[in-house]
C-alpha cells in the first residue's frame, strides 16, 4: 500500500463470531479504515480492534465480536472448521477473482449482492464522544 487512500479503503473478509463460532454470517467487501487503522467501517457498522479469543474486532454499537482480515489468495477465507455462504459485494467480485485466481465464484460458497458503501464515521464519533442521544435512550 503506497498511499493514504489505499490504507483507508480495502477489500476485507468480515465474519460475525458472537453466537456463531465459525459458522456466522460472512461478507467480502470494501471497508474504510480510520487514519490510525484501529477502526474499520463496513456496511453501516464500525468495528474497533480488540483481542478476543476468536475475534479481532468488536462492533462499537452492538458489542458483537467479529473476525476481520484481508482476503486469502487461496480463497479459503472461512476458518477450516466453519462453513456457510459468504456474501460478496458485487463491486468486489472482479478484484476478488483476480486475487484468488478463480475464473468464477462457486455458487455453493458465495452469494453476490450489492452492499452500499456506508461508512458511519460521524455517527460513530458521536457515539464514542457520548453525543448519541438515541443510543443513550435505548440503554436507559
Amino acid at each position: 500500500m503506497n498511499n493514504k487512500r489505499d490504507r483507508q479503503k480495502q477489500l476485507k473478509y468480515i465474519e460475525l463470531k458472537t453466537g456463531w463460532n465459525d459458522n456466522g454470517p460472512a461478507w467480502i467487501g470494501f471497508v474504510r479504515e480510520s487514519h490510525s487503522g484501529r477502526m474499520v467501517y463496513f456496511n453501516n457498522h464500525a468495528f474497533i480492534r480488540h483481542s478476543g479469543e476468536y475475534s479481532n474486532y468488536i462492533d462499537v454499537e452492538s458489542q458483537e465480536e467479529y473476525w476481520i482480515s484481508g482476503v486469502k489468495k487461496n480463497g479459503e477465507d472461512r476458518h477450516w472448521a466453519g462453513g456457510g455462504i459468504i456474501t460478496i459485494d458485487k463491486k468486489a467480485v472482479n478484484l476478488y477473482l483476480s486475487i484468488t485466481g478463480m475464473k468464477e465464484l462457486p455458487k455453493s460458497r458465495y452469494r453476490i449482492e450489492s452492499i452500499k458503501d456506508v461508512f458511519p464515521v460521524e455517527r460513530i464519533n458521536g457515539v464514542l464522544n457520548g453525543k448519541n442521544i438515541a443510543s443513550k435512550k435505548e440503554n436507559i
